[in-house]
């Protein structure tokens, strides 16, 4: 028997085409009320807590360090160089797509390398493989909440997820199906460049745009939204 659309994708998770207004949604991308403060910031604190997740398992990185390995390697910029230069040429595509920056842009930026940094001392690393899968399965959790709660916050996307969101609002687009198309073809530039990829890298290419649209239609359902309409 076929595998239908609705069997996959749970939630009706494949209907989210732009990020929900929310109790917390801030009105402006520089409005920071103390409730849409509180939001980002654990939103933010679980995305790099994923990020965390996934490097101790070991079984390989998120397709764009797959993608900033590569660069590194046919460059003179380390790793984290070619991330920042990434992100530079990401935000450059927001232009055409008419995506602004905001409060949040920034903290994405800062708070997501200081959760890496500070659970990366403090998470185990551990050697039998279901726990090493059950760290990638948990590092795809955390990112789709935490990007789930920092998106709806409307204080700003980072660069990769403005860059999702304008595309899915420009082609009218599912944001599970623009992040899956994203995610995969940085993959395989980065693969071909020379990155590492393991299984939790395709995994997670896989799995993420899902996570991060159940994510956010799981909070339309469980959150009475102000109105389910997209940023402007």
């Amino acid at each position: 028997m076929a595998v239908t659309e609705r069997q996959l994708l749970p939630w009706r998770a494949r209907s989210i085409r732009s990020v929900p207004r929310m109790p917390w949604s801030a009105d402006g991308r520089w409005r920071v009320r103390p409730s849409t403060f509180v939001v980002l910031m654990v939103g933010l604190w679980l995305f790099g807590t994923g990020e965390a997740l996934l490097v101790a398992s070991r079984l390989g990185n998120t397709p764009w360090t797959v993608l900033a390995q590569g660069v590194s390697r046919h460059s003179s910029l380390s790793i984290g160089e070619a991330t920042f230069a990434i992100s530079l040429v990401v935000l450059l595509a927001w232009i055409p797509l008419r995506e602004r920056p905001g409060f949040g842009t920034i903290a994405n930026a800062v708070l997501i390398a200081v959760a890496i940094d500070v659970m990366l001392r403090v998470l185990p690393t551990p050697t039998a493989a279901g726990w090493r899968l059950a760290e990638v399965a948990g590092a795809i959790a955390a990112i789709g909440v935490g990007s789930g709660f920092y998106l709806t916050s409307l204080l700003g996307p980072g660069p990769r997820d403005g860059w999702m969101t304008g595309l899915a609002r420009r082609l009218h687009a599912p944001i599970a199906y623009v992040r899956l198309s994203m995610e995969l073809s940085v993959l395989v530039v980065g693969w071909a460049l020379g990155g590492r990829v393991g299984l939790g890298t395709v995994v997670f290419a896989l799995t993420i745009g899902y996570a991060v649209a159940g994510s956010m239609h799981l909070l339309t359902r469980i959150v009475p939204s102000r109105q389910l309409e997209g940023a402007t």
